[in-house]
C-alpha cells in the first residue's frame, strides 16, 4: 500500500481528477466549479482541443488549481474534430487514412501503427503548449488510452516526466509494478472512470462509492460538463455523462459524504515530490 508521508496509516486518500480540460467551453467551465465548488481536487489539460486556450487562460487566472496534460493521440468529437499539435507530415503514423487523428473506436489501428519516435514528437508539442504559456502541470496522464496504451508509450512518458520534472499517472499492471519497483507511488485500487457508470440512479452510486473508499490511494476520473446546445452538438451522446459528473461533485451530499467518511481528497502534487526527488532516471 502507498505510505505518502504526513498521512496516517490507513488514510482514505482519494485523487478525484477532471479529465478533458480544454475539449471545449461547458467542459472548461464545469471543471473550474467541479474543484472550487465542488469535491474535484485537479484537472488534466488536452492542449489540441478547441477549447485549450480558454482553459489555459483559466488556469493563469487561477494558479491554484493543480493540473495535468491529458495526453491525447486519439479524437472523440466527429463534429468537432482536433488535430495533432506537431505538423501532420511529422506524425503520419498517428493519423488514420484521411489525414485525422484516430477516433476511439479505431485504437486498436492507431496502437498497431504508431511510431514511438512519432508520439514522442507529438507528446513534446502538447507539453510544450503548456509550459510555454507558463502554467505549471503536476502530472501526465492520457486521454482515452490508459498507461499510453503500449507498454513502450508507457515506459516513454515515464521518461518525458521525468525529464520535466512531473509525475505519471499508471492504472494497470504491470505499469503500477513498474513504478513501485522504483520507489515511485501509485494508486492502490482499481480506478474509476466515470465513463463506466450507469447514468441510472448516477447520484446514488457515487455516494455509495464515496462510503466504500477502501484505506490506501484511490483515484477517479470525473468528466464535468455543463451540458447546454452547444455541448450537446459536440457530444450528442457523452454531454450526459459529463452532466451528471458535474451535478453529483458538486452537491451538497458529495461535500457530506467526504466530511463524514473522513476521506482526503489529494492531488497529484504529492505524488510530484516523491518524481522530483528521483529525478531522470533513464526510464527507456
Amino acid at each position: 500500500m502507498s505510505d505518502l508521508p504526513g498521512f496516517e496509516p490507513g488514510a482514505r486518500l482519494l485523487i478525484v481528477n477532471s479529465d478533458d480540460f480544454g475539449m471545449h467551453q461547458a467542459v472548461n467551465e464545469a471543471v473550474v466549479r467541479s474543484i472550487e465548488e465542488g469535491i474535484s481536487g485537479s484537472c488534466s489539460l488536452m492542449t489540441p482541443c478547441l477549447g485549450a486556450e480558454h482553459a489555459m487562460g483559466l488556469l493563469r487566472e487561477r494558479p491554484e488549481i493543480p493540473f495535468g496534460i491529458h495526453l491525447t493521440l486519439v479524437c472523440d468529437t466527429p463534429r468537432r474534430r482536433w488535430g495533432p499539435l506537431a505538423a501532420r507530415e511529422e506524425v503520419p503514423s498517428l493519423l488514420d487514412e484521411a489525414g485525422e487523428l484516430f477516433t476511439p473506436d479505431r485504437i486498436p489501428e492507431l496502437l498497431a501503427q504508431a511510431r514511438l519516435d512519432e508520439v514522442e514528437r507529438e507528446f513534446r508539442a502538447q507539453i510544450a503548449a503548456v509550459t510555454d504559456a507558463g502554467p505549471a502541470p503536476t502530472h501526465l496522464d492520457w486521454h482515452c488510452l490508459a498507461d499510453g496504451g503500449r507498454a513502450d508509450i508507457f515506459d516513454l512518458t515515464v521518461a518525458l516526466a521525468q525529464e520535466y520534472g512531473l509525475a505519471v499517472r499508471a492504472w494497470l499492471d504491470p505499469a503500477r509494478a513498474k513504478l513501485r519497483a522504483r520507489g515511485l507511488p501509485v494508486v492502490d485500487h482499481d480506478f474509476l472512470d466515470s465513463f463506466r457508470l450507469d447514468l441510472d440512479d448516477k447520484a446514488a452510486t457515487y455516494a455509495r462509492l464515496l462510503r466504500e473508499v477502501p484505506a490506501g490511494l484511490s483515484e477517479w476520473a470525473v468528466h464535468p460538463g455543463l451540458g447546454g446546445e452547444d455541448a450537446q452538438a459536440i457530444e450528442p451522446d457523452g454531454w450526459r455523462v459529463r452532466r451528471t459528473d458535474y451535478e453529483f461533485l458538486t452537491s451538497p451530499e458529495a461535500r457530506e459524504t467526504l466530511r463524514s467518511e473522513g476521506i482526503i481528497v489529494l492531488d497529484y502534487r504529492v505524488l510530484r515530490e516523491f518524481w522530483v526527488r528521483r529525478g531522470p532516471a533513464g526510464a527507456r
